[in-house]
C-alpha cells in the first residue's frame, strides 16, 4: 500500500512539474495581480450568490516575437456570452466573464454597429441623439437587463494563449476558496498547438520565401484545472467535433481523463440547434427547432446546468 501512495505521490508531482515547466515557457500577462485583486473583490461582494466563471471566444498563437502574423482559434464567442446572460438572468449566480477580446459580449451581442447606428439620429433643432422608435422597445429591454445585472458581471478580455492561460490559472485560484458555490464554463476554444518562445522570429516573417512553421502540443490544462486549482467547483468543458460518430466517445473519454463533472458535446454543424450533456454513467440531448428563432438554445443548456449544479451542492453539503 505504501508503494502505491509513493507512486501516486510521484505522478501527482511529475504532472505538477510539467505543467510549471509549460508555464514558465510563457509570456506572463504583466495586469494577472490586477486581475486577481479585481476578481477576489468581485466575490467577496457577491458572497450570497454562486459564482460562474464563463470562458468564451477564441485564443491566438503568435508566430512572432514582435507580433504581425498569428495563428487563431476562431470563435465569434455566441455560445459563451449567451450563456453568461442565461446565468445572469437567474439573479443565481455573478459571472467572471473571461472573453477574447472584441468577441461578442453579454447584452450587446443582439445589435452590431451597423445596426446601432442605423437607428440612431441627431435631432438638428435640439442637437440631442434620439432612437428610431421602432428600435426603442428590443433597445429598451436589452439595456435594462444588462443595467440589472451590472455588479453581478466582471469582463476579463484576453486575445493570446498565454494571456488566456495564466489568467483562467489565477481566476480558479481565487473560485477554489468558495467551494461547490464555483461553476467553471469553459466554453472558451483554446488552442491545441503553440510555438514555444525560443522557437520564434523576433522580427516580423518576410515573405519572400514559403514558410514552415513547427507546433508543438499544448498540456491540457483541463487535468490540473480540476486536480489540484480548483478541486471542488463544478466544471463543465464543451468537446466540438466535425464526426457525431465520435462526438460521445470523445466526450465520455474526456472526463474519465481529465475527472470533472460534465461535458457539452456538439457537432460543428448542428451545434446551433443540438448539444448533448454528458456524464460518466448517461447522457442527456437538448434540442430546438432550427427554424425557431424565438428562442437560443443556450437558455436551455443553462437551465439544465444550474439545476445540475445546484444538485452538486446539496451532494457536496451531505457528504
Amino acid at each position: 500500500m505504501d508503494e502505491i501512495n509513493l507512486q501516486r505521490q510521484s505522478s501527482t508531482n511529475d504532472e505538477l512539474v510539467l505543467i510549471e515547466e509549460f508555464f514558465a515557457q510563457l509570456t506572463k500577462p504583466k495586469n494577472l495581480d490586477s486581475i486577481r485583486d479585481k476578481a477576489r473583490e468581485f466575490c467577496q461582494r457577491n458572497s450570497h450568490l454562486k459564482i460562474a466563471l464563463v470562458t468564451s471566444g477564441g485564443t491566438t498563437i503568435p508566430i512572432e516575437l514582435n507580433t504581425v502574423r498569428f495563428v487563431d482559434n476562431f470563435s465569434a464567442g455566441t455560445r459563451g456570452s449567451a450563456s453568461t446572460e442565461y446565468l445572469l438572468k437567474t439573479e443565481q449566480y455573478a459571472v467572471i466573464f473571461l472573453f477574447r477580446h472584441k468577441s461578442l459580449e453579454p447584452f450587446w451581442r443582439h445589435f452590431s454597429s451597423d445596426e446601432l447606428f442605423s437607428h440612431l439620429d441627431v435631432n438638428p433643432e435640439t442637437n440631442q441623439v434620439t432612437v428610431c422608435p421602432s428600435f426603442q422597445p428590443k433597445l429598451k429591454e436589452v439595456i435594462s437587463e444588462q443595467k440589472k445585472s451590472e455588479n453581478r458581471l466582471l469582463k476579463i478580455t484576453f486575445t493570446t494563449l498565454s494571456e488566456y492561460l495564466f489568467t483562467l490559472r489565477e481566476l480558479t485560484m481565487v473560485l477554489n476558496e468558495l467551494g461547490s458555490k464555483a461553476m467553471l464554463y469553459l466554453a472558451a476554444a483554446v488552442s491545441d498547438f503553440y510555438i514555444p518562445p525560443e522557437n520564434l522570429a523576433i522580427h516580423k516573417i518576410q515573405s519572400s520565401e514559403p514558410l514552415r512553421l513547427h507546433f508543438e502540443l499544448v498540456p491540457k490544462v483541463l487535468r490540473p484545472l480540476v486536480k489540484f486549482w480548483v478541486p471542488d467547483a463544478f466544471v463543465i468543458s464543451f468537446k466540438l467535433e466535425t464526426d457525431e460518430n465520435i462526438l460521445l466517445l470523445k466526450a465520455r473519454n474526456a472526463l474519465k481523463r481529465y475527472g470533472h463533472k460534465l461535458v457539452i458535446a456538439n457537432e460543428l454543424n448542428t451545434r446551433k440547434h443540438k448539444v448533448t450533456l454528458v456524464t460518466e454513467i448517461d447522457s442527456e440531448s437538448i434540442q430546438i427547432n432550427s427554424q425557431n428563432d424565438e428562442i437560443e438554445i443556450e437558455q436551455l443548456i443553462v437551465a439544465n446546468v444550474v439545476e445540475r449544479h445546484n444538485q452538486f451542492i446539496h451532494d457536496q453539503s451531505s457528504r
